[in-house]
Order: C-alpha cells, then sequence, then structure tokens
C-alpha cells in the first residue's frame, strides 16, 4: 500500500518549538498556576514549575512555534530532486505562510502530510496553535468527522510501530537502525531553547530543522525499500 502512495503527493514536514516566554518569572500569576498543575505528574518532586519551565515547549497550551521545515519530491523524467524550505519568524506569520502552502499546493485528496511522531506532536500542535493565534484551520489538519482513513496524515514512527502500540522510536534511532546517513548536527532538540532565547540564532534552527526533515523523507524511503536521496538530490530553496 505504502508503495503506491506517489512521492509527489507527500508534504513532509517538522516542526521546532519553544516556551512562549524565555523565563517562568514571564508568566502572569494564572499561567503560573496552571503551569503548574499542567506538569504536576510529570515533574513529581523532582522539579519546581519553574525549574521545569524550559520544557514548556513541548506543550501548545505554554509553547509556539518558531520553524516550520516542508520538503516535497520533484520527479522529472527519471530525475528526482527534493526541495526543503522553512517558515520562520513571528509565529502567526509561519502559521499564515504554512497555511496558504497548504491551500495552494496540497489542498487535492491525493495530498498526504508526513511527520515522525506527527500524529502525536507535529499535526495537533500547529492545529492548537493556529485556534489559539485566530486562524481557521486549514482542511489537511482538520480532523472533525473525519474516519480513521480518510485522515491525509502518514507518521513514520506509527509506520514502524506495525501495530505496537508500546514502543516510541525517535527519529535518531529509527535513521541509526536504517542505515540512514545522519548529517553532524549542531544541536539536538533539547537545546533548542537555549538556541533561541540565549543565543538568539534562528539560523542553527532552522538548519537543524531542515535536516530532520529531509531525515523523515528519508525513512519513508527505506519503508518503501527504495534507494535513499544523495547529497545531490537535497535542494533548499
Amino acid at each position: 500500500m505504502l508503495k503506491r502512495i506517489n512521492l509527489e503527493h507527500i508534504l513532509f514536514l517538522d516542526i521546532e518549538t519553544v516556551p512562549q516566554h524565555p523565563d517562568f518569572k514571564n508568566l502572569d500569576d494564572t499561567t503560573k498556576t496552571l503551569w503548574e498543575l499542567k506538569t504536576r505528574y510529570q515533574r513529581k518532586e523532582e522539579f519546581t514549575p519553574e525549574e521545569f519551565y524550559d520544557r514548556a515547549g513541548i506543550w501548545a497550551e505554554f509553547g509556539k512555534i518558531i520553524c516550520i521545515s516542508v520538503g516535497y519530491f520533484k520527479m522529472k523524467g527519471e530525475t528526482r530532486s527534493f526541495r526543503v524550505t522553512s517558515f520562520h519568524g513571528d509565529e502567526i506569520n509561519i502559521l499564515k505562510e504554512f497555511k496558504l502552502l497548504l491551500e495552494t499546493h496540497f489542498n487535492k485528496p491525493k495530498h498526504l502530510l508526513c511527520a515522525h511522531n506527527g500524529k502525536e506532536f507535529d499535526f495537533p500542535y500547529i492545529a492548537r496553535r493556529m485556534i489559539i493565534q485566530g486562524i481557521d484551520i486549514p482542511y489537511k489538519l482538520n480532523l472533525f468527522g473525519k474516519k480513521p482513513w480518510e485522515v491525509p496524515h502518514l507518521d513514520t514512527m506509527e509506520l514502524w510501530k506495525f501495530g505496537d502500540y508500546k514502543t516510541f522510536t525517535s527519529l535518531k534511532l529509527m535513521a541509526h537502525v536504517l542505515g540512514i546517513p545522519s548529517p553532524k548536527e549542531d544541536i539536538d532538540g533539547s537545546q533548542v531553547r537555549n538556541v533561541f532565547y540565549e543565543e538568539n540564532d534562528i539560523d542553527r534552527i532552522i538548519e537543524y530543522c531542515e535536516k530532520d526533515t529531509v531525515t523523515v523523507a528519508q525513512i519513508l524511503l527505506k519503508l518503501r525499500n527504495e534507494l535513499l536521496l544523495n547529497e545531490p538530490e537535497i535542494i533548499s530553496i
């Protein structure tokens, strides 16, 4: 079934998120209380709400999107390329630009969105942040009333589970076991908050996000038992 999907009909993506504010002290009293309640189970007795706040980017209610990287295949005869680009800046502009891409180029029933752990993180996070920012959710992200087989989403982690609901496999681990070349990464997900707020270096975050987007595409190729992308085929636009 996976092999029947036209690669040109898939939009691959990855997002990077950070806490809405640089520090816990920037929150109003109500938000501080709600953060404490929301994270009580995860923190247990090990961290105070303030100490735990550097992880706030994980939750759409307390975080924000700072980068969405997208990639897609372009086929010309026997020649293929993989184009990758990123939306960054103010979150509301990121979301509007991403929505415009979906509605102008990936709006047909045949089109699919693909991310690693996308069904649990990327797709719902984007949808929630759109609602918070007052943006109508595009059709490809609005799941209301859709049957499971009508949802236009691919998730490489879900595909790897093969029905095993106990398994969580990171993008990095999956790429490693599948023999996918991983370019040397300057940062990892746990460092994005500091790079954004302390170093103000969005370019490093964009590069990291785009590399992950390429890796998601490589994993799907491997799951289809097809040749991986080589460096000249990957084009930044």
